[in-house]
């Protein structure tokens, strides 16, 4: 026997308990601590710009060549663009959790290399990136002047010259973006007019500027090869690129035959300028710079925000005087905070089954066997984790907190059963151990195989839902094999060291009395035993109807994916009316800064005007905020929640007739989005035109709006912004010799930007930017008014050849898997879960899409709806394994049916908890479900061995099932109630993270609960019937194998 080894030599027993302990601990440290497992899908960036252009010129002309070409790049599940006004587009790539994503990376901009060619000369000459990046802000670095010594300007340029570099060297930091950017840029402010009295085009100006500020190589003097008397080597320097507005004021645009020159600053203003004055930030309302630092998709969000902060203290150290740094937005903060909450709760459940184990057995030194197996498994699980690459996580520390419960079963089955032999059959301890390890070394292999099998499919899931069960079921399963391990070897050496007869014990009066309870108890439950077991069919009839009710529980059960969270922050998007200025945002953002400093619950904020939030690009009419709440021990009553707060900042914001102001909660999973809840696009398939897709994005709303299961439904699509359309007489053009590339300049020159090359100052490159002065682009007949010179070098004015009339177009333009879309967002009303605002939205669709429009799921609907699928699968196939393992074990089909039927009880109690406390199926009750399988079928194991060796060794099926009853009562009870007690703070949990400890606690509570109560009746009977079966079988074959022998 395995177990008598280790008996004998109770040192070497304890020697392998304290390795496993110390190597645990040895692991700890090196473990990385994050909030998730790597969930979050890779994502690669494509940057370009077109300054000047329209979305649609933008989207088909950069846009569309880049998509034609990344589509179906090697791991990408779905892709998305968008192309906005002000001359940006960004394609996102989104791929498969578990991507390398240095390789997409790699694939992509391959795939980039390809399209360029097709791409407009000025989109290349600025240049096309790509880039690894996430989605998600790791921290968002305020800097300021307090006393509003330094302004905007200088604020951005002090992060460009000595801040931004450095943290872009962080370690795990994907990019550092600057909200209300100034950056510094030679401005040359033409004025149109005087352009035209001297005859002058934007080309002239261009070419001017390219020419005289140029990086020169001028060469060297006495260079080798040269002759041998030659002393010296000299290297020429001239004046090539210009570095200072002075230099820029004096190049040469034209001289004539008099001598006279006209320069630069004759016919502009030149200034050391911002590149871009589209967006202003401010923090707490006050006008600020603010950086917001991104994380590489694989960096360890924990670590950047702490590398982050040193690198800011140690940068703060030389800053100017009357200049500081906050860090007004940190979501790692949430991350802390669960971790710490979820560790309390290992230590609450820990305290929780020692009492219990303690209560049952009514001795230290008994108690002490058991308890000894916890530290051993969870501490020893963390070498394993570390072996297995695996974060301490949520998930993680979830499994570890439930399995608190488990790792005790085994080594009390030991000492109850070697308890049970010392005073039923009056034997010593060390014979007693020898003993009862015979009986029970069989059902402890079982056992740690049954939980071992539950787990197994879980290995074959991919995406997100197969990530999180394989940190659960790694943890669960790893630190099971330890307390198996530990309940094989040292806690039978402990017993027949330690254990005592009870009679011997100076037992206390209230061990005696729970003894006498639990003497009675045994009593009248084995009465009733015998009594259902003569009403089998009854009882079969009975479990039928709990099987037939599990299932229709489980389908009616609101369907959700990772329940929203209080991360300790929200988020705000503004949108004025289409066409509205910066400066008329800025005046509604002033009352929402109002409305925030008035609100309880809320700390610091972020505005930035002239960005939207949930369309993601630079746009006049929007504003965005990110709300940093107080901290969670200063908001304990429920109306300060994250989702309260939400609740109630929206009802607020309603007010404000002159924006649509939306209020939300991140995504559970950060990265995917900004915004929780639903999230689909609607796609033009059928080129039914930007109208169409337009109007039915607004229906959509409206119908959301009446919905009583969805609430917030937006769609970010516009399509009527007010544009001015320059119609142009191409006839007229030839007629008057004019080309229309000049025609084209002119118009960008003038009203947008041209970028004419690069100039050096503060150790950094900026941009040189034409533009005409702010004066001669504020009306329509500005346009009219400018000059275009054709061939002959005339100057021909604009309204000659074309006109100006009011129109509406897109301001921005996505496309979603190269079809034009539609993003619709929004949330389900509070009582509802996603799964349901899913098919609610799924209704109205499908009642609300015209012919040539479709639909796709993104963000996290198409996460979740992914791992919904693979949920039932999952729950047959661990039934299936777990009963192969048993067929396997007991070489029998028939025992295995009687050990799993004990799993719809489990599920039953499950479901029935789960609805009774409002909650949703999401993938922690689901998780929770999967262990279930397994635990219902350990306990039911317990008492089927035992039962199955009285049967064997001449005893009636009745009197085996009764006897294995009475022997089982007393540790399936200790097992399963030290299990339920230590699930009860997961159950009942507060404060961050609490939403995924309830959802996980109240199923597997529920579960087990149920299974006990019903099961320690139920299982007799299960053993009971199916062993009859067997039976009677067995006796038809071995008669028609008689029959046979005599024939």
């Amino acid at each position: 026997m395995f177990s008598s080894f280790f008996i004998n030599r109770p040192i070497f027993a304890t020697v392998i308990s304290i390795f496993i302990v110390l190597v645990g601990l040895l692991a700890i440290p090196m473990l990385p601590v994050e909030k998730t497992p790597d969930i979050t899908p890779p994502t690669v960036v494509v940057e370009a710009q077109y300054p000047g252009a329209s979305a649609e010129v933008i989207a088909e002309t950069v846009a569309r060549p880049l998509e034609e070409e990344i589509n179906g790049v090697e791991g990408m599940i779905y892709m998305s663009s968008k192309s906005s006004d002000n001359g940006m587009m960004s394609l996102t790539v989104t791929f498969e959790v578990g991507t390398d994503i240095d390789m997409a990376t790699v694939l992509v901009q391959n795939r980039v290399s390809i399209a360029e060619p097709s791409l407009p000369e000025d989109v290349k000459r600025y240049g096309v990136t790509t880039k690894k990046q996430s989605n998600s802000i790791a921290l968002a670095v305020n800097l300021m002047s307090p006393d509003n010594r330094y302004d905007q300007a200088y604020l951005s340029n002090y992060i460009n010259i000595y801040v931004r570099d450095k943290l872009m060297r962080v370690p795990g930091v994907s990019n550092v973006t600057v909200f209300g950017a100034k950056d510094f840029s030679m401005r040359i402010w033409l004025d149109p007019n005087l352009l035209k009295a001297r005859g002058l085009s934007t080309l002239d100006v261009l070419g001017a500027i390219r020419e005289q500020n140029i990086q020169v190589a001028a060469g060297k003097i006495g260079a080798s090869p040269a002759p041998d008397t030659q002393a010296f080597q000299y290297t020429i320097r001239t004046l090539g690129r210009l570095s200072g507005v002075e230099e820029f004021r004096d190049i040469i645009l034209k001289t004539d035959d008099d001598g006279r020159i006209l320069r630069l600053k004759d016919i502009a203003r030149i200034e050391l300028g911002a590149e871009d004055y589209s967006s202003e930030a401010q923090c707490n309302g006050t006008s600020s710079i603010v950086m917001g630092i991104y994380q590489l998709p694989s960096a360890n969000a924990l670590e950047v925000a702490d590398n982050i902060r040193k690198a800011m203290d140690e940068m703060a150290k030389s800053f100017p005087e009357g200049l500081q740094y906050s860090v007004p937005f940190d979501p790692t903060k949430y991350i802390h905070e669960s971790i710490k909450e979820v560790i309390i709760t290992l230590f609450i459940a820990v305290l929780l089954v020692i009492l219990t184990v303690y209560i049952f057995l009514g001795d230290l030194r008994t108690t002490l066997i058991p308890s000894i197996t916890i530290p051993v498994s969870l501490i020893g699980t963390f070498f394993v984790m570390k072996l297995a690459g695996i974060s301490i996580n949520t998930l993680s520390l979830f499994g570890l907190v439930l399995v608190i419960g488990i790792v005790v079963d085994d080594a009390i089955v030991v000492v109850e059963n070697t308890m049970r032999l010392i005073d039923e059959e009056g034997l010593a301890p060390r014979a007693a151990a020898f003993k009862a390890m015979e009986q029970i070394t069989g059902p402890v292999i079982a056992t740690t195989l049954v939980l071992l099998a539950v787990f197994i499919p879980t290995m074959f899931v991919g995406g997100i839902s197969g990530r999180l069960y394989t940190q659960f079921a790694m943890t669960i399963a790893t630190a099971t094999v330890f307390s198996s391990i530990n309940a094989l070897t040292l806690s039978p050496a402990l017993c027949a060291l330690l254990l005592r007869p009870t009679s011997a014990q100076k037992t206390s009066w209230y061990f005696r009395l729970f003894n006498r309870f639990m003497k009675s108890g045994t009593t009248a439950y084995i009465w009733i035993v015998k009594r259902i077991l003569r009403v089998s069919v009854i009882v079969m009839l009975l479990f039928a109807v709990i099987c037939a009710l599990s299932v229709y529980g489980f389908k009616i059960l609101p369907t959700g994916f990772l329940p929203d969270e209080d991360e300790g922050y929200i988020f705000l998007n503004v949108e004025l009316p289409d066409g509205a200025s910066l400066e008329r945002t800025k005046k509604v953002t002033s009352q929402i800064n109002r409305l925030l400093d008035n609100t309880p619950g809320i700390g610091d904020y972020i505005t930035i005007n002239g960005f939207s939030l949930l369309n993601g690009i630079s746009s006049p009419n929007g504003a965005a905020f990110f709300v940093s709440l107080k901290p969670w021990s200063e908001r304990q009553s429920p109306e300060l929640s994250s989702l309260n707060i939400s609740r109630s900042l929206q009802m607020k914001l309603f007010g404000i007739r002159d924006a649509f102001c939306l209020a939300f909660i991140p995504p559970p999973i950060r990265g995917l989005g900004f915004a929780g809840g639903f999230e689909l696009q609607l796609q033009d398939r059928g080129n039914a035109g930007y109208e169409t897709l337009y109007n039915v994005g607004r229906k959509i709303m409206f119908d959301g709006s009446q919905n009583p299961v969805v609430t917030r439904v937006n769609a970010s699509f516009r399509a009527n912004v007010p544009q001015l359309y320059v119609d142009i007489d191409r006839t007229k053009l030839k007629t008057l010799s004019l080309s229309q590339k000049s025609v084209f300049d002119t118009l960008q020159s003038y009203l947008g930007t041209s970028y004419a090359n690069d100039f050096n100052a503060f150790g950094k490159t900026y941009k040189v930017i034409l533009q005409a002065d702010s004066e001669y682009r504020l009306r329509e007949s500005d346009i009219e008014s400018l000059e275009v010179r054709n061939e002959q070098g005339k100057m021909v004015p604009l309204k000659t050849f074309a006109s100006v009339s009011h129109t509406a177009g897109p301001q921005t333009i996505t496309h979603y898997n190269m079809y034009t879309s539609n993003t619709v967002s929004g949330m389900a009303m509070p009582g509802f879960s996603s799964g349901q605002a899913i098919e609610e939205m799924k209704r109205m669709l499908a009642a609300n899409l015209p012919s040539g429009i479709g639909f796709e799921w993104s963000g996290m609907s198409y996460q979740q709806i992914e791992a919904g699928n693979k949920a039932p699968l999952i729950f047959l196939l661990a039934s299936i394994f777990v009963f192969l393992f048993l067929a396997a074990q007991y070489e029998s089909w028939a025992i295995p049916v009687a050990i799993v039927f004990s799993v719809p009880l489990a599920l039953f109690g499950a479901v029935l908890l789960t609805v009774a406390r409002s909650l949703d199926n999401n993938i922690y009750t689901q998780i929770g479900i999967v262990l279930l399988i397994g635990l219902a079928s350990k306990t039911s194991i317990l008492l089927v061995e035992f039962a199955k060796q009285h049967h064997e060794e001449g005893h009636s099926i009745f009197e085996s099932a009764v006897e294995a009853a009475r022997l089982r009562f007393r540790p399936i009870l200790m097992t399963a109630l030290s299990f339920v007690l230590g699930v009860v703070p997961l159950m009942i949990a507060t404060g961050a993270g609490a939403h995924s400890r309830q959802a996980l606690g109240t199923a597997v509570f529920g579960g087990m609960l149920l299974a006990t109560i019903l099961g320690v009746f139920f299982i007799p009977v299960f053993y009971y019937v199916v062993q009859k079966i067997a039976d009677l079988f067995s006796k038809k074959k071995n008669a028609d194998i008689d029959e046979k022998v005599i024939k």
